[in-house]
């Protein structure tokens, strides 16, 4: 499996890169290599992050996942980020890497999860829709939303989150908080 970035860097991008981009890369490279030996949290669920920028949410939504007890993040196309405000999260929850969604879907299908995508314009409610053991969570870009058009792919449900002001968006990183919480309090009911 491809990852989505270049571990070599070439030396002429190397050289114009500031110090906070070599640094962050270099703690990048450290909390990767660590993250080998991440082990699944209390809770099967996955959270998919299809083409997120690279900023603060990807690294927060870590954090979040290893906080909720998520047996893994996958990445879609999501190049090196800042694992700092993870506080030490990419370490701990599994991290799983493709170039594009269509492997990731292909992988999600081998293991039996039923996907969820989360959209603002979807009909479904995510507190009133059952969630099975083995759910999968796809968050889209936060400006473009998914890579891929979510029509072809039939065995995807949408879900939002029932929101009650003007605004009609949360950052990415607090959708997946919610939907993670959502997760775990059903589970909870159940047992």
């Amino acid at each position: 499996m491809g990852i989505a970035y270049s571990e070599a860097i070439n030396p002429v991008v190397w050289g114009i890169m500031n110090r906070f981009e070599r640094n962050m890369l270099a703690r990048y490279r450290k909390e990767r290599q660590r993250n080998v030996l991440a082990q699944p949290g209390e809770h099967p669920f996955l959270l998919v992050l299809d083409n997120l920028k690279p900023g603060f949410n990807v690294a927060k939504i870590f954090r979040s996942a290893e906080a909720f007890g998520a047996a893994g993040v996958w990445l879609v196309n999501i190049g090196p980020f800042d694992p700092a405000p993870a506080k030490g999260s990419f370490r701990k929850v599994p991290a799983r890497f493709f170039d594009n969604f269509s492997d990731c879907r292909l992988a999600l299908q081998q293991s039996d999860y039923q996907p969820f995508v989360l959209d603002p314009q979807a009909e479904l409610l995510l507190t009133q829709t059952p969630l099975p053991v083995k759910t999968a969570f796809i968050f889209g870009h936060e400006e473009l939303g998914c890579s891929f058009d979510i029509a072809a792919y039939p065995e995807m449900t949408c879900l939002k989150i029932q929101q009650f002001g003007s605004v009609q968006s949360l950052n990415v990183s607090i959708v997946a908080s919610i939907t993670m919480y959502e997760f775990a309090r059903q589970r909870a009911e159940i047992k």
